[in-house]
């Protein structure tokens, strides 16, 4: 792998992960600053979500047409510039606006650090790159939430977007030199239907997910859930009869990828919802201020830090992503009793250091088993399907468990109602990864011919 090619990808990736999350902590600050309404400040962070979750898997096969390098830096770029426009909004409607144009730019940068680090490393270093984008895919929510607060409370909410600026320049000049050249895509074609149908089946079901919950589940937002689901039936079966396929669903058929899938969304979700419901615990049942609410997360991307730089050298490692989401599941509840009327530092702060080791052992291994069994010549595919699969099950996770949590008559009593329901999901992650280790250390899969196609696109076996 080139020398400054994994730093260049996981920074990207780092900064697109916590913009879903940064802008949490500074909406009070912004909603004061500009004067905007609620039903606008929604669209400030509902606007990012649903254009990535809509266009990631557009974002994938773009790369695979027009090549992984290009789509990587030409959304990288268009992320700063959107987020310069994001830090000096006069207005809401401008700052709506310039948080789709981020989650566009989003969408394009995304699935190409997965694809290059598939196509581009091999044996140990592939094993040791993707530790490191599994970490930086996963913390994304906490890093995010850790500095909002922190950038918040010390000079307001605009430096959270600026602050990408000098970032993303440093990138692109790092990223110029050491991403590899692409290859032609060699007369490849753009799926243009079925990047209609699969836009117009995320939008059905992501619209009232992100903003459902708030309306009070309106009668539109069952329609659109209803012709969501329907159009995904739909995609399916066009792609399968699609000349130039958008999204290569074959993948799925390979063993042991739906159930993967299945067990990260299911940490994925877990996660997501926990700091969800303790970011409000926090703030509005113990009344921390943000910079305070932010560190307080702080030994949760420590412990899984430190889980994923060390699973990769375990030798039991594909044990991992059955006893992770176990303990994740075992902690949730007794921090939720312990933070009902407090924040014991001593007691809190290694339950979160095991919880995000749990979290690291439950997703980092299966993102690397994935990541093999499709090999390089479905590297965008397991790529659109990871991105597009937790980013799904993390708006969810907040529609659901986020409602149960804000349903409770007391703040403490909602956040124990939430890790109660942990206890049922994360143990059902923990079967689904146990059936992937299954296929994992049985009989070896059959080698899977490589399109020639892929060939031409330079997606053959990766490269060390």
């Amino acid at each position: 792998m080139r020398r400054g090619l994994l730093p260049a990808l996981l920074t990207g990736q780092l900064m697109v992960s916590m913009d879903g999350s940064i802008v949490t902590v500074a909406m009070p600050r912004i909603q004061a600053d500009l004067g905007t309404s609620g039903a606008v400040l929604q669209l400030v962070t509902g606007g990012y979500t649903l254009a990535v979750a809509v266009l990631v898997v557009t974002g994938a096969r773009l790369g695979d047409l027009y090549g992984h390098r290009r789509l990587f830096l030409i959304g990288l770029g268009a992320f700063a510039i959107a987020s310069l426009a994001c830090g000096l909004s006069p207005d809401g409607l401008v700052l709506v606006l310039a948080r789709v144009a981020q989650g566009i730019a989003a969408a394009l940068l995304l699935p190409q650090v997965l694809s290059l680090i598939q196509l581009h490393a091999g044996g140990r270093a592939r094993a040791r790159a993707l530790g490191a984008y599994s970490m930086v895919l996963a913390l994304g929510v906490a890093v995010g939430q850790i500095l909002g607060g922190l950038i918040t409370g010390a000079a307001g909410w605009r430096p959270i977007f600026l602050i990408n600026v000098p970032v993303a320049a440093v990138v692109l000049l790092v990223g110029r030199r050491a991403l590899p050249a692409d290859v032609s895509s060699d007369g490849r074609r753009m799926d243009l239907g079925g990047v209609a149908v699969l836009s117009a089946a995320m939008s059905g079901l992501v619209l009232p997910l992100v903003f459902g919950r708030e309306e009070g589940w309106p009668v539109w937002s069952w329609c659109c859930l209803a012709l969501g689901c329907a159009g995904l039936v739909v995609f399916g079966a066009y792609e399968r009869r699609a000349a130039h396929p958008l999204l290569d669903l074959g993948v799925l058929r390979l063993r042991g990828v739906r159930p993967g899938l299945l067990a990260c969304c299911c940490v994925m979700g877990g996660y997501t919802a926990l700091f969800f419901c303790l970011a409000l615990h926090l703030q509005a049942g113990l009344g921390l201020s943000p910079p305070r609410a932010g560190l307080a997360f702080l030994p949760y991307p420590v412990g899984f830090a430190a889980a994923s730089l060390s699973w990769p050298r375990l030798p039991a490692r594909r044990v991992l992503p059955v006893a992770g989401p176990l303990c994740l599941a075992a902690a949730a509840p007794v921090i939720a009793l312990v933070a009902r009327h407090g924040w014991p530092l001593g007691v809190v702060t290694p339950l979160l250091v095991l919880a995000g080791a749990g979290h690291a052992a439950g997703f980092g291994p299966l993102v690397e088993r994935l990541a093999a069994t499709a090999g390089p010549a479905r590297a965008s595919a397991i790529s659109a399907l990871t991105n597009t699969g937790t980013l799904l099950t993390s708006v969810v996770a907040i529609a659901t468990l986020g409602g149960v949590y804000l349903a409770a008559p007391q703040s403490a009593d909602g956040l124990v109602r939430v890790t109660a329901l942990l206890g049922i999901l994360l143990p059902i992650g923990a079967a689904c990864a146990w059936r992937t280790a299954r296929v994992a250390t049985g009989s070896p899969e059959p080698a899977q011919p490589v399109p020639a196609e892929a060939v031409a696109a330079g997606d053959g076996p990766a490269r060390g």
